[in-house]
């Protein structure tokens, strides 16, 4: 046995009751899975939101979903200037950036509701 144990000695110490540890595991376990749970349901009514962003006054619109993936792109026919193609390439990524920016704003926020405003790895 190694230093300091003594046969027949349970961890835990006393007072401690076998039962009393393992009905608040049980507990912690089913709030941990109530939460995983929730976060799951967040994160399906996430995928299906989406937002719409527009650059350059309406020039480019852009439709992101909440799994992050543009879904739609519309570029204005006056925006198709084809001596300044640079501007273009600039409104739409303006455009998407700002509706990937959207997304993970929605995301933060759902997830803080769940959270209670803590940080835990691997939430966002």
């Amino acid at each position: 046995m190694g230093k300091g144990m003594r046969a027949g000695k349970k961890p835990g110490g006393p007072g401690k009751g076998a039962g009393q540890g393992d009905a608040a595991q049980a507990r912690q376990l089913r709030q941990m899975q109530d939460m995983q749970r929730r976060m799951e349901e967040i994160q399906a009514e996430i995928d299906g939101k989406e937002v719409e962003t527009t650059a350059g006054g309406g020039a480019v619109k852009a439709r992101i979903s909440g799994k992050k993936e543009l879904v739609a792109l519309e570029i204005s026919p006056d925006a198709m200037d084809p001596e300044d193609t640079e501007m273009l390439q600039d409104l739409i990524v303006v455009a998407v950036n700002e509706g990937l920016r959207q997304i993970d704003e929605i995301s933060k926020s759902e997830m803080d509701k769940l959270s209670g405003g803590l940080s835990i790895p691997g939430l966002m």
